[in-house]
């Protein structure tokens, strides 16, 4: 049931529609009906192209806002030659992303525009658990249609110890061979455990992990951050937007104050989740995915923009995030799967809810649950989740989660 909210009349799916489009910039559809693209508005265009920033240690500078590779990059080349247009250069993508299609797409349009990849910091990702790692970089690279990455990562780390030694000869034999410049891992779980761990590691250049509004909060995030930074370890953000597993739910005063507060300023709350990360000097770049021209060019406009948000402005996020804190899976995954004796990676099957009704994308959702081992999958709903909900620091109603998982992802 999609309930109003009582004092506004507004529903969660209204005001998200609301909120998502205000402002943009969209062009109508040409003589061909080809949607034509819209160019960032221009009173948020401050800056000639999207700034760059150093990627720690590398001394590489890469776009602070870079073009995540989780959607249909096949038949989507025109926005890959308009994110390259308006200067995000940063090019994030994996294996697991439509099982090598994304890594195609990609692939195609550097075929197609051979420049085009000297300009692009190309980055993959490969899940580790899957061994032959040298095996099938050399298949992501042929999809890709490129010799090298610019960056590779081990994706999905849960704990920085297995980021073992072996992982470190890898990754040199890789950068000898001329295949990877740089090396280092993504991380949705655990994050700040992985970052402190990744600053006491020389091997690492850059970490790629969870990081929004939400999280930047906590005390143990600022200091793995701050930890990194002061290691020389590139950091690149991503989940940015700190949307949940939960539920639409009806749209709060205290929320759509705050979205009126920054729409006064001629922004709409997403760029204002993205602005708030580009104040913090550490994050080298955004990863956002942006599947069409209309998300990509407000992005872009935000990336652009040099105002920062006033302090009311930072305040009204953090008092918001304070409101949903039981909206919210903040990854700490180390504390829920001890707490169901291992049985259960609770932090993962509430990253596929994630996808599923904060992202709107049922299809990538289910393939992420049915990557879950199949036992994992059959026994969700007959663990005990009592403990892990009286633990979880967010009071996320876990057990509800789990089956509503089991009913809507299998």
């Amino acid at each position: 049931m999609n309930r109003k909210n009582k004092d506004t009349g507004v529903t969660r799916r209204d005001f998200v529609k609301t909120v998502g489009l205000a402002g943009l910039a969209v062009a109508g559809a040409g003589a061909t009906g080809a949607l034509a693209a819209p160019e960032p508005p221009a009173a948020a265009a401050k800056a000639a192209t999207v700034p760059k920033r150093k990627l720690g240690k590398t001394g590489v500078e890469v776009s602070i806002l870079n073009l995540g590779g989780m959607f249909d990059t096949i038949n989507n080349q025109l926005l890959l030659r308009q994110a390259l247009k308006w200067g995000v250069t940063y090019w994030d993508t994996a294996e697991s992303y439509g099982n090598g299609l994304s890594e195609e797409g990609y692939g195609r349009f550097f075929a197609r525009h051979p420049e085009a990849r000297k300009e692009v910091f190309l980055v993959t990702k490969l899940v580790p658990k899957e061994g032959n790692l040298t095996e099938r970089l050399n298949k992501s690279l042929k999809r890709l249609q490129t010799e090298y990455v610019d960056l590779f990562f081990i994706h999905s780390l849960t704990g920085i110890e297995q980021m073992t030694p072996a992982f470190k000869a890898w990754a040199a034999e890789m950068k000898q061979a001329g295949k990877i410049k740089f090396f280092g891992f993504s991380t949705h779980t655990n994050m700040a455990d992985c970052l402190a761990g990744a600053a006491k590691l020389d091997w690492i250049d850059a970490v790629m992990m969870t990081y929004n509004f939400r999280v930047m909060l906590t005390p143990e995030m600022q200091a793995a951050v701050n930890a990194c930074a002061k290691s020389g370890i590139g950091l690149v953000a991503m989940k940015t937007q700190g949307g949940g597993p939960g539920a639409s739910k009806t749209a709060s005063k205290g929320e759509l104050d705050m979205v009126g507060r920054f729409q006064e300023r001629g922004f709409t709350d997403k760029q204002a989740k993205l602005k708030v990360l580009w104040e913090n000097p550490h994050i080298a770049s955004l990863c956002s995915q942006m599947p069409s021209l209309t998300i990509l060019s407000a992005n872009v406009a935000a990336a652009r923009d040099q105002v920062k948000l006033a302090r009311e402005e930072s305040e009204s996020l953090r008092q918001y995030a304070l409101e949903t804190q039981a909206d919210y899976c903040a990854g700490c995954g180390s504390i829920c799967q001890e707490a169901v004796g291992g049985a259960v990676p609770v932090n993962e099957v509430m990253r596929c809810l994630m996808y599923f009704r904060d992202y709107g994308e049922p299809e990538l959702a289910r393939q992420t649950f049915a990557g879950l081992p199949e036992a994992v999958r059959q026994r969700l709903t007959a663990v005990d989740y009592s403990r892990a909900e009286q633990a979880c620091p967010q009071r996320l109603a876990i057990a509800q989660l789990m089956r509503q998982a089991a009913e809507m992802l299998a």
